[in-house]
């Protein structure tokens, strides 16, 4: 830290620094205290990433924070030292102005244990919170979703509500209220809340207690009403906190803002979809998110002074659009754009740009086996459960049933089949089971239906303990390939009733791709010399021979796993050609010579990219995803449904997931709680002790149905005969309330907090399977 410009030093070894402004200058807070902000104030939060994989293109983040009381001076100087702060750290510094109750996803994620508003101002800052302080009284209002806040109101009954949780802190002893109207996740996340002031402020010694029932909770009743008086009329429901709907958050604009003499011109560009190529270096933009948030992006080679004023033309925009004060502001400048901000664009590309003509090397991930213990953060991004040394089970759809494999054709696998394959292991002495649906190009949409129907029955057997992940043929993640030891084959056509191919041509054309046992496939493609390829392999089997071509392009470790799939392919005698050396028979195999792409492309590397974690809901009949940033295993709460972006696809995703639907191009794992695996989804690359915290992703919201459809509709029916946009595996949640009781004897959220074998049973039995 520059300390010529004033500025206090930091600790190296801290990820996260805050300081309180006080007597207009920059005053450490005590660790003990983070969490904690006194409503007169202002405060300035540095978050620096410290662990490795943290680091990996991660910027830092500085904000500035302002109570809802506090003065002017207190604001610009929280303003000028966040900006010297931000020239001292260099650009890759993501810069935020936070306002108290209004604060962005990113700020709640640093404070796992919830944020604490505190009434006051210098007076009662100077000793920010005192430890094993029994003289308290004070009543606190929990809000929030997937973070808590609480503020303190007034000591009083009128301060409750139907909706929310309310804390009456007496020192010694805690008592949390919960609305009769409040979620049962609320209330656990409330008492979560609840702990940390307890461990935090008391030492852990203060007691607990919880009225969920206040006929049942008679004791802490009696001492509530001791405090605030009995309680007169009905309770109110809670006050709307007035959230931006989701459209508006999906209404993007972006501004070009430049001075012209001495005015100020912003000037509208486009609208979403956007395109990164809007973005010039030499200039500055403004990114309005719908008024929900706003963005300041600034170019590599834009001016110091635009830098600066970033701040300051961001909150004229907000008053020019009659914006509320609180909106959010975001400074970010080029390269070290947050998440939040690229999926705002239709395409985002990290690369930087690169000669056509020059070529680059990449560093390829070389897997040894035995580091997937003591590195699991490898295992995670290669998305490895294991070595692949489990039991393997696999079954050919046929005939709307299935039909065992041979072992010794496992990794013999056809276009037009569908294939489930049941792979075992154990982890730490438990059993566990992934059950991977394979999905060839050439299936119909009967098999294609039955391997799904055939995947429920075998869940059913095994008691809902099969983790399912979808996989599509050409995009098979690597722990999938590494179960076949590199020697996955996948022919065109399909298999017959005795499970034997149809008729193979005499002549055949293999394309090898990979370098180790976790990322090698090999597929059948048509037998012509357009189909070669420089960068890679190709079997050629003929009637005579097994020719293995060698592209110019490939390396030393292709070619070591070609000559391994060779033999599985072929017993013939193998010969081996290099590319600009071909036989005559070579080309008269592949019905003469044809221009094929020479252009020496970059070995396919492993995704830099970090995993994403959304929590999905559907407040207004609309599919919400809401990010988690900096999510730990801690994220997954029991009462929610969340999805994992580990960034893994294939060319064609992108234009279905356009179109609507994810289609079967997407890698899907559906992961039932309690069974999932740490090396499996990766969750365990966050430290234990790390917080998150989410960001809306607007751009993916579709509409759903929710609830009210005839019964008639729904009950024995087939996926065809089913209205438009009801999920056939999930026939029974499109049934009403009323419905669904009458049907099941039970509630929705009794039914789906059951064992998901009991569900399919229960479906099976009343029609809804």
């Amino acid at each position: 830290m520059d300390i010529s410009k004033g500025l206090p030093a930091t600790k190296s070894h801290s990820d996260l620094h805050i300081w309180i402004i006080e007597n207009l200058k920059m005053v450490p807070v005590p660790e003990s205290a983070y969490g904690n902000f006194f409503e007169e104030h202002c405060y300035i939060i540095l978050h620096v990433p410290q662990s490795p994989k943290a680091t990996q293109g991660a910027s830092s983040d500085l904000h500035y924070w302002i109570g809802k009381t506090a003065d002017a001076k207190a604001q610009d100087a929280a303003g000028t030292f966040t900006q010297q702060l931000r020239e001292v750290l260099g650009d890759a510094t993501v810069q935020h102005r936070e306002v108290q109750g209004h604060e962005s996803d990113c700020f709640h994620s640093y404070f796992h244990g919830g944020v604490i508003y505190r009434k006051g101002g210098l007076a009662s800052a100077v000793n920010h919170v005192e430890t094993n302080l029994y003289n308290v009284r004070r009543l606190l209002h929990i809000r929030g979703k997937k973070h808590m806040s609480a503020t303190e109101v007034e000591l009083s009954w009128n301060s409750f509500n139907k909706d929310d949780i309310f804390l009456l802190d007496l020192g010694k002893v805690m008592i949390q209220w919960n609305g009769p109207r409040s979620s049962i996740s609320k209330k656990a996340r409330g008492l979560s809340l609840t702990c940390c002031l307890q461990e935090r402020e008391r030492g852990g010694r203060a007691q607990i207690g919880v009225v969920d029932d206040q006929v049942k909770a008679t004791d802490f009743m009696e001492i509530m009403e001791a405090v605030l008086g009995c309680r007169v009329g009905n309770l109110y429901a809670a006050i709307p906190d007035g959230s931006i709907n989701q459209l508006q958050k999906a209404n993007v604009r972006l501004y070009h803002v430049y001075e012209k003499g001495e005015d100020l011109v912003i000037q509208e560009l486009a609208t979403c979809p956007l395109t990164q190529d809007l973005l010039h270096e030499e200039d500055c933009y403004i990114l309005d998110q719908g008024g929900f948030r706003i963005y300041m992006w600034q170019g590599r080679m834009s001016s110091t002074q635009e830098k600066k004023a970033a701040f300051s033309r961001a909150l004229g925009f907000i008053q020019a659009k009659g914006y509320p004060t609180c909106t959010n502001v975001e400074v970010v400048n080029q390269g070290a754009e947050s998440a939040a901000f690229k999926q705002l664009f239709r395409t985002w590309s990290d690369q930087p740009c690169r000669n056509k003509h020059l070529g680059g090397k990449r560093n390829q991930v070389k897997l040894d086996a035995g580091k997937l213990r003591s590195q699991p953060e490898l295992a995670a991004r290669l998305r490895l459960v294991d070595d692949g040394s489990g039991k393997v089970e696999v079954w050919c759809i046929q005939d709307l049933g299935r039909q065992p494999v041979d072992p010794k054709h496992h990794g013999w696998l056809f276009a037009g089949n569908c294939y489930l394959v049941l792979y075992t292991y154990q982890k730490m002495g438990h059993v566990q089971y992934i059950l991977y649906l394979w999905q060839g190009h050439q299936a119909t949409t009967h098999k294609i239906k039955a391997l799904h129907n055939n995947a429920e029955e075998l869940d059913l057997m095994y008691h809902g303990a099969l983790v399912h992940e979808h996989v599509t043929m050409g995009s098979e993640p690597p722990h999938f390939l590494t179960i076949f030891q590199g020697q996955l084959v996948v022919f065109q056509g399909s298999t017959g009733y005795d499970g034997k191919g149809q008729p193979a041509s005499a002549t055949r054309l293999f394309h090898v791709q990979g370098t180790d046992s976790f990322n090698t496939r090999t597929m059948e493609v048509p037998t012509r010399a357009s189909a070669l390829n420089s960068s890679d392999i190709f079997l050629l089997v003929t009637a005579r021979l097994c020719y293995l071509w060698f592209g110019k392009g490939c390396s030393g470790d292709q070619r070591e796993m070609a000559r391994t799939v060779a033999t599985v392919i072929s017993k013939k005698n193998k010969e081996t050609v290099l590319e600009g050396q071909e036989p005559p028979h070579f080309w008269e195999a592949l019905g003469g010579r044809a221009p094929y792409s020479s252009k020496k492309s970059l070995p396919e590397d492993v995704s830099s990219f970090q995993p994403r974690l959304f929590e999905c809901s559907s407040p207004v009949g609309q599919l919400v995803l809401t990010e988690v940033v900096f999510f730990s295993q801690d994220d997954l709460d029991k009462y929610d449904i969340m999805l994992l972006d580990t960034w893994q696809e294939n060319k064609q995703s992108y234009e279905k997931v356009m179109k609507g639907s994810l289609g079967a191009a997407s890698a899907i794992s559906e992961i039932i709680a309690g069974s999932q695996d740490s090396s499996e989804n990766g969750l365990e690359l966050g430290p234990k002790g790390s917080s998150s915290s989410t960001s809306t992703c607007t751009s993916c919201a579709r509409p759903m149905i929710n609830g009210g459809l005839p019964r008639e509709q729904l009950m024995h029916q087939a996926a065809e005969d089913l209205p438009e946009g009801v999920d056939p595996a999930q026939k029974e949640f499109y049934l009403s309330d009323a419905d669904f009781r009458d049907i099941f004897g039970k509630s929705k959220e009794e039914f789906y907090s059951m064992a998901k074998w009991k569900q399919q049973q229960e479906k099976k039995q009343l029609g809804f399977f």
